[in-house]
C-alpha cells in the first residue's frame, strides 16, 4: 500500500518524480556553488603569484651586501651565478641530489638550488670565492690541491664548501665524521679517498693557523 507521501509525488517530466527533481536540483546547486568557490580561489591565487613580478631583497654574500630585485621563484643558485657572477658555485642536478651547488648559510652547508633567493635574506652566505684571502687560497682549497682531491673538478666547489662547513662545526673530525659531512656531495670521478685526505689535512692546517 502506498504512503501519503508517495501519493502526492507527481511526475515532473518523463520518468522523473518531484522528489527526484528536487534532489537533482539540490545536487546541481551544490556543484555550482563549489565551482564558484574554486573559481574565486583560482583568481586569488593568480592575484598573489604573477609571472615576472619582482621583489627587492638584500643579500649578504662573502661579507658584502647586494641589493637587488628578484622574482620570488628564483633560486639562490640562479641569483648567485646569473645575476651576481659567483660562478664557482656550480649547477649540477638542480634538484638537491648532487651537492655541486653547496654554499654555507650561517656557516651550515646548504644546497643553493633548493634555496629560494628570498629565503636567503637576513642570513650570511659564503661561496667558495669567500674562502680566499685576496688572491690566496683558503686552507681547505689548498688541501684539495695538495691531495689531488678532484679529477674533472666540477663537484669540487661543493665538496670544498661541505668540508669547510664540517670543520667550522667540528674542527678535529674523525674519518667517519668526514664521510658523513661530504655524504651529500657526489663525485662521479670517485675521488673520495683523496677528498677525505684533503679534509684531514685542512683540519690540521686550520688548527695550526696556516693559510
Amino acid at each position: 500500500m502506498s504512503s501519503d507521501a508517495d501519493k502526492h509525488e507527481c511526475s515532473c517530466g518523463k520518468g522523473l518524480t518531484r522528489r527526484q527533481f528536487l534532489t537533482s536540483a539540490g545536487a546541481g546547486a551544490l556543484i555550482v556553488t563549489a565551482s564558484g568557490h574554486l573559481g574565486k580561489d583560482q583568481e586569488a591565487s593568480a592575484a598573489v603569484i604573477k609571472s615576472g613580478e619582482e621583489t627587492k631583497i638584500t643579500l649578504l654574500i662573502n661579507g658584502k651586501q647586494f641589493q637587488m630585485l628578484v622574482e620570488p621563484r628564483w633560486s639562490l643558485l640562479y641569483v648567485l651565478r646569473e645575476e651576481l657572477g659567483f660562478t664557482a658555485t656550480k649547477e649540477g642536478c638542480g634538484r638537491g641530489e648532487c651537492g655541486a651547488c653547496t654554499v654555507l648559510i650561517d656557516g651550515m652547508p646548504r644546497y643553493a638550488c633548493m634555496t629560494l633567493a628570498v629565503e636567503a635574506e637576513g642570513v650570511e652566505i659564503t661561496t667558495v670565492e669567500g674562502l680566499m684571502k685576496g688572491e690566496d687560497l683558503g686552507p681547505v682549497q689548498k688541501a684539495f690541491v695538495e691531495h689531488d682531491a678532484f679529477q674533472c673538478g666540477y663537484c669540487t666547489p661543493g665538496q670544498i664548501m661541505a668540508v669547510e662547513g664540517l670543520l667550522r662545526k667540528e674542527p678535529d673530525p674523525t674519518v667517519g665524521q668526514i664521510r658523513q659531512g661530504v655524504s651529500g656531495n657526489l663525485c662521479r670521478c670517485g675521488a673520495y679517498p683523496h677528498i677525505i685526505d684533503a679534509a684531514r689535512r685542512a683540519a690540521e692546517m686550520k688548527k695550526s693557523g696556516a693559510l
